[in-house]
């Protein structure tokens, strides 16, 4: 027998050529001399001069300031922060799914929505334990009673108006 007939006898596979890695090679290559070049050339081009304090103060439209700036953030940043990541993973995962759904059929589908409740069910978490509420904690007051005639004297003061004619 021939080799190629022992190949579909044995099941092998024909070995892909290195050709066809040498594009792929040639890129990473490319992007490698061009991150160690814009590294040297900034060496070479920055200035070697020490930055004195007038550079390193913080600008505030010719104000000077008077207070330091918070160094973190609030944690509050963060969890919108993962919160954004999450979702935005979540729609990412949507579209192979929205491709391929017709293939995947039930499964595919159950599987889709039950990753969709463990997303919602987090952010649902996250809304509960105040995550999204920013700023203090705003409490409802009572406001104005009904405008009636009698309260709206009340509020006028009409009657120390008409202490203050006589």
């Amino acid at each position: 027998m021939l080799a190629a007939e022992w190949k579909g006898v044995l099941g092998l596979v024909e070995m892909m050529n290195v050709d066809q890695y040498l594009p792929i090679l040639g890129l990473l290559l490319l992007g490698v001399l061009f991150a160690s070049g814009s590294f040297v050339a900034s060496a070479l081009l920055a200035p070697h001069k020490r930055p004195y304090d007038a550079k390193l103060a913080p600008y505030e439209c010719g104000i000077v300031p008077e207070v330091e700036p918070p160094q973190r953030f609030p944690v509050r940043f963060y969890l919108v922060a993962m919160i954004f990541v999450i979702f935005d993973i979540e729609v990412v995962f949507m579209y192979p799914f929205a491709v391929v759904f017709r293939q995947l059929g039930t499964f595919g589908l159950i599987e889709v929505l039950a990753f969709s409740l463990t997303v919602f069910g987090a952010l649902l978490f996250l809304i509960s334990e105040g995550a999204l509420s920013w700023g203090p904690v705003k409490h409802l007051t009572a406001g104005m009673p009904a405008r009636t005639s009698s309260s709206t004297i009340v509020r006028i003061g009409v009657n120390s108006q008409s202490e203050t004619a006589a």
